[in-house]
């Protein structure tokens, strides 16, 4: 099943679930581990998420809570929120899926973003403010970012994604978003994804 598929198919639904059933990080979860993959990008010396099922770690902000995974449909396999609340919200998702090679990743993440813009915002529209390729933990890795705009209110959301070849028969995905854009927590969740790691 493509990526992009997954992701399109359950943002919402991952994102309600993980803010309604997220406990505090900073407490003891199995999880969430100060000792897990470090990585020196950014949130180091932060406890981090070991997601062992997409083959991922990402920090994980002060103030951020970790979402219970057996709220998230399958494709999401962890998740981190901020908050979740009329004005908007925050949560960074990650996920597996089938391969990707080098020379499909930058096509394969634009059109997983593009889709999740979509079914995010379904009446606004999207941009392309980043795409690049990027490395991570020495893996062949493309991030995109989009900066949405709802047609009814005129607010900005922030979305950010980013996937990984993790070997030859499989990929993972981090995927950020934030509403309103422009906020400390839209630079927390790109801190999130930035700092993803392979197990």
């Amino acid at each position: 099943m493509a990526v992009s598929v997954l992701l399109a198919a359950g943002g919402f639904t991952a994102w309600r679930a993980s803010a309604r059933d997220g406990g505090a990080v900073d407490e003891a979860r199995s999880r969430v581990s100060p000792s897990a993959a470090r990585d020196v990008r950014p949130l180091e010396g932060r406890p981090r998420v070991a997601d062992a099922v997409a083959g991922v770690s990402y920090g994980v902000p002060e103030g951020w809570a970790a979402g219970d995974e057996e709220g998230l449909i399958p494709g999401f396999t962890s998740s981190v929120t901020r908050r979740m609340d009329a004005e908007g919200g925050s949560i960074v998702l990650a996920g597996k899926g089938e391969a990707v090679t080098r020379d499909r990743l930058r096509a394969r993440a634009e059109s997983a973003a593009r889709s999740n813009a979509e079914f995010f915002y379904p009446d606004g529209t999207s941009r392309v403010e980043e795409s690049r390729a990027v490395e991570v933990g020495g893996r062949p890795a493309h991030t995109v970012v989009l900066r949405t705009t709802d047609k009814e209110t005129g607010g900005e959301g922030h979305l950010r994604l980013t996937l990984v070849s993790v070997d030859d028969s499989r990929s993972a995905f981090l995927l950020g978003v934030v509403h309103p854009a422009g906020t400390e927590e839209a630079r927390e969740a790109d801190a999130v994804v930035e700092s993803a790691g392979l197990l």
